[in-house]
């Protein structure tokens, strides 16, 4: 039997939700000026940072606005926004997104370009055990980006140059978390999933075959049509 994962939420994603809710309630109208950042503070009993945070993310997604020199106000709830959940609307900031995927493909394409040559066949273990993961893990939409997460880490590993895996493990909180989001988002797609697993597949036998050049474009191409489809989604906020 799998059980899936409790996530530690957030508190800003707590904030944030509790505030969308007051919108969806009408106890937030359209117009409506929110308390001062200190105000909201004290009254959800957190500090100014994650209330910062959480207006940040909630005028990201088109449900605040802020006004120079007058403070924050609702704007008109539109409910369709709310197919998504809510942690993605932190993702939406394009020049965060974009510099994301510059960072992975400069890492991973050369990372998978070495693992490729230097690989050890007990190296092949983990990332297929995390691609098979993958396949059977059906909705498990948790199970699904933790096997994601763990296939590019064991990538990494199986190049034995430990400056690098140090480098990639000092950012795979973040990739964990852009993993995570980004399948969230993703997988609203019809069909991506099966595209998903695909491209990981691509990777993993080129990899295999100690195919170099083979491996790396395989990985340039994954990451670009991730960030290709995650700017459709994007474009639509």
């Amino acid at each position: 039997m799998e059980y899936k994962k409790i996530r530690k939420r957030k508190i800003y994603e707590e904030v944030a939700d509790s505030l969308i809710e007051m919108i969806k309630n009408k106890q937030l109208k359209p117009g409506d000026k929110l308390d001062s950042v200190e105000k909201l503070a004290n009254h959800f009993d957190v500090g100014r940072s994650a209330i910062r945070e959480a207006l940040s993310g909630l005028r990201s997604m088109g449900l605040l606005e802020m006004r120079q020199g007058e403070g924050t106000y609702v704007k008109d709830f539109d409910p369709s926004r709310f197919t998504l959940p809510v942690t993605t609307a932190f993702l939406m900031k394009k020049n965060d997104v974009k510099e994301l995927y510059e960072l992975r493909k400069i890492l991973e394409v050369g990372t998978a370009s070495l693992a490729a040559k230097v690989y050890k066949e007990e190296d092949l273990m983990p990332i297929e055990k995390a691609l098979i993961v993958m396949k059977n893990a059906k909705d498990n939409d948790e199970l699904a980006a933790s096997a994601d997460t763990d296939f590019h880490m064991a990538i990494a590993s199986a190049t034995h140059n430990q400056l690098l895996i140090n480098l990639m493990s000092s950012v795979s909180d973040l990739l964990t978390e852009s993993i995570r989001e980004t399948r969230k988002v993703l997988l609203y797609s019809q069909g991506r999933s099966e595209k998903l697993y695909l491209e990981h597949e691509r990777i993993f036998n080129a990899l295999k075959d100690r195919d170099s050049e083979l491996a790396g474009q395989c990985m340039h191409d994954h990451l670009e049509e991730v960030n290709k489809d995650l700017f459709k989604h994007i474009d639509k906020w």
